[in-house]
């Protein structure tokens, strides 16, 4: 199992640059100036069981059956649907995940630091969430769907997932009303630094 470790000393420059950006707390966004760096004051956290805070709804739960989940089969799918270019995928406001930060994604999952978690509907990708996986912490960058309730799918049986892995930590970055209701919760930098640092001690893997 891949340590945080490994990609902070990665022989490869770019995969160990994005690393270490992201062990430091940045996070790669394009907003139409090249891709930067960028940080925020509080960070979204996505509650890896229902005893923590995980919401469930009564109708959602009754979906979750009803999803196939795969990791890392339809890479470049899911990030063609977080773009919305994806075929029943809602359009998006702009494009943050501009060309040349789809090539850097894809790169990255060659090196193995990117993944996508899927979930799948009667043999068809209904939403997924696209991340980067370092030691005990997932860091969640997009997610999209293509049937109803698929992303909060995505989102709940990923926090399932990262749990029985051996991950400590979902960060999901920027809080939004959806991730709200699924119960995410912020946190300021000072809170943030010890629960990453904590998680980037552990190994643990997809």
């Amino acid at each position: 199992m891949p340590t945080a470790a490994h990609f902070l000393n990665h022989p490869d420059p770019l995969t160990r640059e994005v690393a270490r950006g992201y062990a430091g707390g940045a996070f790669l966004m394009d907003n139409g100036d090249g891709v930067q760096w960028y940080g925020v004051a509080t960070r979204a956290l996505v509650p890896l069981t229902e005893e923590d805070g995980l919401h469930v709804a009564r109708r959602l739960r009754r979906e979750l059956p009803r999803f196939e989940v795969r990791v890392d089969t339809a890479f470049g799918e899911v990030i063609e649907g977080c773009r919305g270019r994806l075929p029943g995928a809602p359009a998006r406001d702009g494009e943050w995940i501009s060309p040349e930060l789809t090539d850097l994604y894809g790169h990255l999952h060659e090196t193995g630091l990117a993944h996508s978690f899927e979930v799948w509907r009667d043999g068809t990708l209904a939403g997924g969430v696209l991340g980067l996986a370092l030691g005990g912490a997932f860091i969640a960058e997009s997610k999209f769907h293509r049937v109803t309730n698929a992303s909060k799918v995505a989102v709940i049986r990923l926090a399932e997932h990262v749990r029985s892995r051996g991950f400590i930590l979902l960060d999901a970055q920027i809080q939004n009303p959806h991730l709200a209701t699924l119960g995410a919760y912020e946190i300021d930098a000072e809170a943030y630094a010890p629960l990453l640092a904590a998680a980037l001690e552990l190994e643990a893997a997809l």
